[in-house]
């Protein structure tokens, strides 16, 4: 039986691009909620851009890829960025010429931008926001950095830390956070949390940095429109988010009625 539900959002419950659900999977989450389902955000956005739909409360929030996680006003688990592996990271990314967006729950802001990174904020309605005391607030804790990257450029973007990693779901472009984290350890942490086995568990996603999620609960499901390297991960596939695959899957499963 299934008693948690974990959701990535752009490419899963939102179209790439859009900020509002679709009829049929607002009407999924609102069901899946009636018949007593916990429902959870597990995200790569902030937490600042955690979404927010009106008649959905989720009750819990993975942010920054798992880094920053929270069930209502309580943090059960948090991992910011190692402090010297960060310092690092800004070394490789000035060298390599390129700009940088650090974040925590306080703020989302940058030391620069580029196409790639603004078409990436761009996907989860958000816009830049260069700061000129970026260099005082990175010795903040900063639980998730951001750049335009390919695949491979990881190795050099990585160069001397030890403490972190990168995962991404799009190809231009990277999230860079604690290697402790991810959101395969964030959907353990709440299972801990609630007293949930992983069985009791099922997770929606549609990118690379889903896999880990995907693998942390005893259904995880792929979306159609996602890469096949990352359904070769998942328990099984469902249609694409351009034809509601999470409604059709939880109805023919039985999760949901109409």
């Amino acid at each position: 039986m299934i008693k948690i539900a974990f959701f990535d959002v752009d490419g899963t419950l939102l179209k790439m691009g859009h900020k509002e659900l679709s009829e049929r999977t607002l009407h999924a989450l609102t069901s899946l909620r009636q018949n007593g389902v916990k429902l959870c955000v597990a995200t790569g956005r902030g937490y600042l851009s955690a979404p927010r739909f009106p008649g959905i409360d989720f009750d819990a929030l993975l942010t920054f890829n798992g880094s920053y996680v929270t069930v209502g006003d309580e943090i059960i688990f948090k991992c910011p960025l190692d402090r010297v592996d960060k310092l690092q990271l800004l070394q490789n990314l000035k060298d390599m010429h390129r700009a940088v967006a650090i974040s925590n729950e306080h703020f989302i802001i940058t030391n620069g931008t580029d196409p790639d990174l603004e078409q990436y904020f761009r996907f989860g309605n958000e816009m830049l926001k260069i700061d000129k005391q970026f260099d005082e607030r990175v010795h903040e804790d900063i639980y998730q950095m951001m750049c335009a990257c390919r695949e491979e450029e990881y190795e050099r973007i990585l160069y001397g830390t030890h403490h972190t990693q990168i995962t991404a779901w799009w190809d231009r472009a990277a999230d860079i956070i604690p290697l402790e984290c991810g959101k395969g350890n964030a959907v353990r942490a709440v299972l801990q949390h609630f007293g949930f086995t992983k069985e009791e568990a099922i997770a929606f996603g549609d990118g690379f940095n889903d896999i880990e999620m995907l693998e942390a609960v005893g259904t995880g499901v792929a979306m159609g429109n996602a890469k096949d390297e990352i359904k070769a991960h998942a328990t099984c596939t469902c249609k694409s988010v351009e034809e509601d695959g999470v409604y059709d899957f939880c109805l023919e499963h039985g999760l949901i009625t109409i």
